[in-house]
């Protein structure tokens, strides 16, 4: 079972910047589809952005132009830059395949809290 680590999170006024890393225990992203997911109280886990293995990225519309997600294979890393944030934004950020594991394994996720 890979391991998955997400960092950098933290407390950001609207408007601001944030990069989130995420961590493998494993090379994984050669072979599979890579994904930043984000879960607000109350609400449902989404699924925010993905990246294939040939660095094709897709992006939810409500973060579409303002997050860019990227990886580091080498490092077995994967990124996620937010710029503009909004107070909406606010959640706990995951990173993990794309689709999740049938095994249902997340990491610990990383808190964003977009606030003034």
């Amino acid at each position: 079972q890979v391991q998955l680590v997400e960092s950098g999170g933290g407390l950001v006024q609207p408007g601001g910047s944030l990069r989130l890393s995420c961590t493998a225990s494993r090379s994984i992203f050669s072979l599979n589809a890579m994904g930043w997911y984000r879960q607000a109280p109350g609400k449902q886990r989404e699924l925010v952005a993905t990246i294939t293995s040939i660095y094709r990225t897709t992006y939810a519309d409500s973060v579409k132009g303002r997050f860019t997600i990227s990886t580091d294979n080498a490092k077995k890393m994967v990124y996620l830059q937010m710029n503009n944030l909004k107070p909406e934004d606010t959640a706990v950020y995951y990173c993990n395949l794309s689709p999740p594991p049938p095994s249902g394994y997340w990491g610990q996720g990383t808190q964003v809290t977009v606030s003034s």
